[in-house]
């Protein structure tokens, strides 16, 4: 069974294990209306620390018709900002981070954070 969604509104996130979750709702061209979206949720609504170690991020921008004028790297710093604090200490420790843009069945943005494996355990 899938653990229940925490939040209401753009932005809900779930965490799976080690996983952490997140979507938001709908598409701008402006990254930066992404941060303030993301950082108020996570400070109102999520409960868990951060935690030290190595991080991979995967963030899927999913759009409808043509894709929106919306620069990846921009998309991805400002999300990253939002979340560090709260599922790692520091985008620092972000090892592996990737940033995709893709047709899909409606707008949105799917974040997935979870610590890195490597090869020696």
């Amino acid at each position: 069974m899938s653990p229940d969604w925490i939040g209401t509104g753009k932005v809900r996130a779930r965490a799976t294990g080690d996983v952490v979750e997140i979507t938001i709702d709908g598409l701008t061209t402006q990254a930066k209306y992404y941060k303030p979206l993301a950082y108020e949720f996570f400070r109102k609504e999520w409960t868990s620390r951060p935690s030290y170690g190595d991080y991979t991020v995967e963030i899927v921008m999913e759009h409808v018709g043509d894709p929106p004028w919306l620069d990846l790297d921009n998309l991805a710093k400002a999300l990253l900002d939002a979340i560090k604090g709260y599922l790692f200490h520091d985008d620092s420790q972000v090892a592996r981070l990737l940033v995709e843009r893709r047709q899909g069945e409606r707008e949105q943005i799917t974040i997935r954070v979870f610590p890195r494996i490597t090869a020696d355990g």
